[in-house]
């Protein structure tokens, strides 16, 4: 019986580590981290893991909400943070790093078809979302070193439900929600509210200080200027830890 004690103790260490979630995590590709890792003050809201997007469902590839980046993507953006936070506000990301099998789900997704979704698409048909530029064949998510990136208080809620788009009443008020497929998501669209246009570009500000380069045709939307794979896409799998 003495060595049936090491035997079962090994037997459930053996057991643990199958059923642990990090033994069933993958490991990321060099060069990507998740950005809880870097800078677990970042709020994260990852859209396309859940029911709360244009598709109306889970994306492909999209096993966790997680925020995943390159390594530098993370680090310049922690940088922001720690900006933000000196003056009372915080980061809040909807998207990351992004699949290329998502991308390609969002594309023949379009071709189904249909009418305007007033959250989302209220002015377009579902199946011209590519031809009017709002959903893309191929996405800068895919190298990594893009984010989808918000501003909001630490003190509470600060924004009225938004015209279009993700409904997210911690952010501040930028016209628009995250996902407005719409002109009004314009980064410089005009008219626009004066606290929405100011708020469009203290971020813009922020950002650019911190490295980052804004998609003129969507407000949130910033790559890292010395992005490391510029000319690569990638399609692992975006998993928790």
């Amino acid at each position: 019986m003495s060595g049936a004690r090491p035997l079962l103790a090994a037997s459930f260490l053996a057991l643990a580590l199958l059923i642990s979630p990090s033994a069933h995590a993958a490991p990321l590709p060099a060069g990507f981290v998740r950005l809880a890792d870097v800078d677990p003050t970042i709020r994260q809201d990852i859209r396309y893991a859940g029911l709360e997007n244009f598709l109306h469902r889970k994306a492909d590839g999209y096993d966790a909400p997680v925020c995943i980046l390159t390594a530098q993507a993370a680090k310049a953006l922690s940088r922001v943070q720690k900006a933000m936070t000196a003056k009372g506000l915080i980061l809040i990301v909807f998207d990351c790093y992004r699949p290329a099998r998502a991308v390609a789900d969002m594309g023949d997704w379009t071709t189904a078809g249909g009418p305007p979704d007033p959250q989302w698409y209220p002015k377009v048909e579902r199946g011209d979302l590519i031809a009017k530029g709002y959903v893309g064949k191929l996405s800068s998510h895919s190298r990594g070193s893009t984010v989808d990136v918000a501003i909001a208080r630490t003190g509470g809620p600060s924004m009225a439900k938004p015209v279009c788009g993700a409904i997210d009443a911690d952010t501040l008020d930028f016209g628009t929600g995250f996902d407005c497929f719409d002109p009004m998501s314009e980064t410089a669209h005009r008219p626009l509210g004066a606290e929405a246009a100011a708020n469009r570009k203290l971020l813009v500000a922020v950002m650019r200080a911190g490295g980052f380069k804004n998609y003129a045709r969507e407000w949130w939307h910033f790559t890292l200027t010395s992005e490391p794979f510029a000319r690569e896409r990638f399609d692992f799998p975006i998993t928790s830890n």
